[in-house]
């Protein structure tokens, strides 16, 4: 960040730079809330806000607010580094989970697919249209990328699939993709909590199932 903020410095015309600068310092400002008091990894959405660096956000949102004023001035498109400050910027100004602009953030990964097209900005977009419209609509696009198969090895996919079969309500299928997430990932403290997740999966299934008997 540091040598983002020089840089920034020498060329600061250069709305990208901004971008990038803005897009280090929002994420930064999350690091102290992404462990648990055992070092397990917790989800963006579980986040103590109260834990995120607001003086990190402050810098963030200045350095994008200079990208945005360069390319309004020169009618430029925004690259996709300011693309990507956006979304996260949409995060930090949220004052908890249920408040963030989720379709705001569906169209910023839309434009963010057009300028940079990726399969991993897909899958993102896919959570993001699942919390604006519902999770069929992002299991949608997650079974489109998974018969792509770009996906295979990337363990997000299967946890992404997981989540949204667990909402709705179809444990025995989300148990079964938290496990494979869980194989797949090479992060020991991110594979306890995939695993975690596949058995509550399986006891809610167990439940389903007990309670339909």
């Amino acid at each position: 960040m540091r040598l983002g903020r020089i840089l920034a410095e020498l060329a600061r015309e250069e709305p990208e730079v901004h971008g990038l600068v803005a897009l280090m310092e929002i994420q930064a400002s999350r690091f102290g809330a992404r462990t648990g008091l055992s070092g397990e990894p917790v989800l963006l959405l579980d986040q103590d806000r109260m834990r995120w660096d607001q003086l990190l956000i402050h810098r963030g949102l200045a350095a994008l607010g200079r990208t945005e004023a360069l390319n309004a001035a020169s009618g430029r498109s925004p690259g996709p580094l300011a693309l990507q400050a956006a979304i996260a910027a949409c995060h930090a100004r949220a004052r908890s989970a249920g408040e963030t602009d989720w379709a705001k953030i569906v169209g910023l990964y839309t434009k963010l697919g057009e300028v940079t097209p990726s399969p991993i900005i897909d899958l993102n977009r896919a959570v993001a249209l699942a919390m604006v419209f519902g999770p069929d609509a992002g299991l949608t696009l997650v079974d489109a990328l998974a018969a792509d198969g770009a996906l295979g090895n990337y363990h997000l996919l299967p946890s992404v699939r997981g989540d949204l079969l667990r909402r709705l309500g179809r444990f025995d299928e989300a148990s079964a993709e938290f496990e494979r997430a869980a194989a797949l990932t090479q992060n020991e403290r991110e594979r306890k909590l995939l695993l975690d997740r596949t058995a509550a999966c399986a006891a809610s299934a167990a439940q389903q199932t007990g309670g339909s008997a």
